[in-house]
């Protein structure tokens, strides 16, 4: 039994704008319904179980009061890229952004709704990833994080200090998951979260049970009567569990 990551979820006043604006940046199509917009590839199939990490764009009355602890980095394969993909994004409403970032050689920007991202200067390590190179989620223990997200999808992992941690599927395809030793977590207000899917085969209820046991907690936010399960890791961070098509 294992889950697989299947989206970042973002929250927005805008979903269908915040939509497009992640279908440009990262070269793929939306898609939306009332209240949701999904971003993903051309051809894209929900089943399959290697399809890419997509990103989900939820409407919320006011994202401001919503807080988690996660955000993307974007892969680029040179410099140039790096500037141009920059570039592109500004002229698509993304603004620069200071997080305390300092002299670095990646560059920190907030999308059309001020959800913080970064575009990654060329990294061996990212080029085979796709637009997105890895979901960073900000920790107090990346050590114990990637312990409970590791067993939870049954992801290998490639580096583990007491700072940082990667993790990136045993088929070594789409993005890594990063946990980031960060001090003063209850200052971030990042609105993104994980969302992730048993396998074909495999039960929904099972899987809450199994998380569960691996140190997940049920969540209420809000959501109501709706066919998926909200929890929270162990330090905190809800996520939901999708029930499998």
């Amino acid at each position: 039994m294992a889950l697989r990551l299947v989206q970042a979820n973002f929250k927005a006043r805008d979903d269908a704008a915040l939509g497009r604006f992640w279908a440009e940046a990262l070269g793929w199509v939306s898609h939306s319904s009332p209240g949701a917009t999904s971003v993903v590839p051309v051809g894209f199939v929900w089943t399959d179980p290697d399809a890419p990490v997509c990103v989900d764009v939820i409407a919320v009355p006011d994202p401001e009061t919503v807080k988690y602890r996660a955000h993307i980095e974007l892969a680029t394969t040179s410099a140039a890229h790096q500037a141009e993909l920059v570039a592109r994004l500004k002229e698509l409403g993304a603004t620069p952004a200071d997080v305390g970032q300092g002299d670095v050689p990646w560059t920190v920007l907030a999308d059309s709704e001020g959800n913080v991202f970064c575009v990654l200067e060329p990294r061996e390590m990212y080029r085979d990833t796709g637009p997105i190179a890895a979901v960073v989620v900000d920790c107090a223990d990346p050590r114990a994080m990637a312990r409970f997200w590791g067993e939870a999808m049954d992801w290998t992992l490639h580096e583990v200090t007491d700072d940082r941690a990667l993790l990136r599927s045993a088929k070594d395809v789409g993005p890594y998951l990063e946990f980031l030793r960060t001090p003063h977590l209850h200052d971030l207000s990042h609105r993104v979260h994980l969302d992730v899917v048993p396998y074909r085969g495999d039960g929904q209820a099972a899987e809450v049970a199994r998380l569960q046991t691996l140190g997940a907690t049920p969540a209420d936010v809000g959501q109501g009567n709706f066919p998926w399960v909200v929890l929270a890791d162990p330090e905190g961070n809800e996520f939901c569990v999708l029930a499998p098509a």
